[in-house]
């Protein structure tokens, strides 16, 4: 029999081609995308194509590690962000819905007799979570399970995986007919109270409060608003100009401002009312357009700098709105430490922007070359960390976070604080998403080459149980937790829809709402809840496991 690592890359190349060729069509819009890899890879192993099992293990570990580090990366910058105002309500129904599962999961196991570990595999599949179901099967493994063992699971786990995407689909569908959702109200409503929140509002105020008059707006902003607005332009007698920290504002001037919803009322108090003014009514009279630009930062040395140390200090009449980092956009604010690859959008005259853009770099092939170092870096630590064992009251063996966990912990804590040690995280939109897709797909053509060859007795043998099982742990829990949300907190339509699809980290749940629903906040509340409920489901899978082995 054939078993060399050119016969096993063969096989794994194969499996990944088809699999990927599958995935280009969709019914209705809906696809199961990489996922197919999964079931060529089970056809495969069914029929006797069986890698070499030292190639099949490591490229199992290693695409997970690719696959959960790129998310942790992408992530991390707005991931503790994601906790602040309305993010720790989604959140908690978010691990909520995690904890419901998992008690389905167990529910079943206790009713059925259906051992616990395949619960686990079957659960995994419910709610389409991949790296759960390595996590489990690392965890099973380390705990002296067999390889047949980790091979059910992954048997349950694809047996499962099309009732999680489909169960998900038809719940949000029937919701929508039981909420009796009007989608341009529901939109209207969320645009009114997110904006309290995160987005940005023009203010156009007159200077009438005497207490402010004949002082320089770095005094009349304190420390806590400096974070919370940005005096983007006055008019002076009509003339119009970016304004400096050292601006001296007199009785009068017009002050354009951008700021949040809830600080509204504050600024009012302290500049005085707004004046019905449009943003075109700031061209008439300037002597030069302000412009907006975005500008890269790709000098290193200004890693781990702060924002007040590289501007502030410079007196320059630009405005920095926004800092964009992997994808991800963060408040301005002047204690928040850059990094090479953020991106500063700025509003100035043109001497100012191309000042700043010669003290940033702003030079897109600078960001042409990979900087691998903190990927390995992070990948040699994520594995190191995984490794340390931790007790948990009740649980009789001590938990390793694992290949999954490990490196997922540490991609979110450096890519969010990497920048305080001087240590650049940037990777493009486009290379973070090669890395995941070639990770995901190494590992899932791994798990079903090495499931096929027990999928179908597995299936035979009872394990057609597994598909109403995982209906159960994908509606139940979905259930509970859309009506609670809906009925106790609240919650809008487009939240609920952005709450399940990250809740179970399901992609496919998230383009289908998008498509159908046509709205960004899904994928801003999919964003908020997706990185916690991406490790609770890892750590409740790992700690099933060892209930299970007990």
């Amino acid at each position: 029999m054939v078993s060399g690592t050119a016969y096993s890359i063969l096989l794994f190349a194969i499996a990944i081609t088809l699999g990927l060729y599958l995935a280009k069509f969709s019914f209705k819009g809906i696809t199961i995308g990489s996922t197919w890899i999964l079931f060529v890879g089970i056809v495969m192993g069914h029929f006797g194509f069986v890698p070499n099992a030292k190639v099949l293990d490591f490229m199992k570990d290693f695409g997970l590690i690719l696959f959960v580090y790129s998310i942790g990366l992408q992530v991390g910058p707005g991931f503790f962000s994601s906790f602040k105002n309305g993010g720790v309500k989604l959140n908690l129904l978010a691990v909520g819905l995690v904890l419901c599962a998992a008690l389905t999961a167990f529910g079943i196991h206790l009713v059925s007799g259906e051992s616990l570990q395949t619960m686990v595999g079957v659960m995994s599949g419910a709610v389409t979570n991949t790296p759960g179901l390595g996590a489990a099967q690392q965890t099973l493994l380390d705990s002296g399970g067999s390889s047949t063992d980790a091979s059910t699971l992954a048997s349950a786990y694809a047996v499962a995986y099309p009732v999680g995407v489909l169960g998900v689909l038809a719940l949000l569908i029937i919701l929508k007919s039981v909420f009796k959702v009007d989608l341009d109200r529901e939109a209207r409503e969320i645009e009114s109270s997110s904006s309290a929140d995160s987005v940005a509002r023009r203010m156009h105020c007159a200077v009438s409060n005497p207490a402010i008059i004949g002082k320089c707006i770095k005094d009349v902003i304190g420390e806590e608003m400096r974070n919370e607005m940005v005096i983007s332009r006055i008019m002076r007698g009509g003339e119009e100009f970016v304004p400096s920290q050292d601006t001296v504002l007199k009785e009068g001037d017009k002050v354009l401002i951008v700021t949040t919803q809830k600080h509204v009322d504050t600024i009012r108090i302290i500049f005085g009312e707004e004046v019905p003014m449009h943003l075109e009514d700031w061209i008439k009279g300037r002597k030069s357009i302000p412009q907006m630009k975005r500008l890269g930062i790709t000098r290193s040395d200004l890693t781990g700098k702060k924002l007040s140390e590289i501007l502030f200090k410079c007196q320059f009449t630009v405005s920095v709105t926004r800092v964009v980092r992997s994808g991800v956009e963060l408040v301005a604010a002047p204690d928040l430490r850059v990094q090479v690859g953020d991106y500063l959008q700025v509003v100035g005259d043109k001497e100012g922007i191309e000042a700043i853009a010669k003290l940033v770099g702003n030079k897109a092939s600078a960001l042409d070359r990979p900087n691998l170092l903190p990927i390995f870096l992070g990948i040699a630590l994520g594995v190191v960390f995984g490794c340390i064992p931790f007790t948990v009251p009740g649980i009789p063996q001590p938990i390793k976070l694992g290949l999954a966990g490990g490196p997922l912990i540490i991609a979110i804590l450096i890519s969010c604080f990497g920048p305080r040690a001087h240590i650049t995280t940037y990777t493009t939109l486009s290379a973070n998403m090669m890395i995941r897709e070639i990770g995901i797909s190494f590992f899932l053509a791994a798990v079903g080459l090495g499931a096929g060859k027990t999928f179908v007795s597995s299936l035979v043998g009872g394990g057609w149980w597994w598909i109403l099982y995982g209906a159960v742990i994908t509606i139940v829990p979905v259930l509970v937790i859309t009506l609670l949300g809906r009925y106790v907190f609240k919650l809008n339509f487009f939240q609920i829809c952005g709450l399940v699809a990250g809740g179970t980290t399901n992609p496919p749940v998230l383009a289908f709402a998008q498509n159908a629903y046509g709205s960004k906040y899904v994928s801003l509340n999919y964003a908020t809840v997706y990185p916690l409920s991406m490790f609770m489901r890892v750590l409740t899978a790992q700690v099933m496991i060892l209930l299970a082995m007990a």
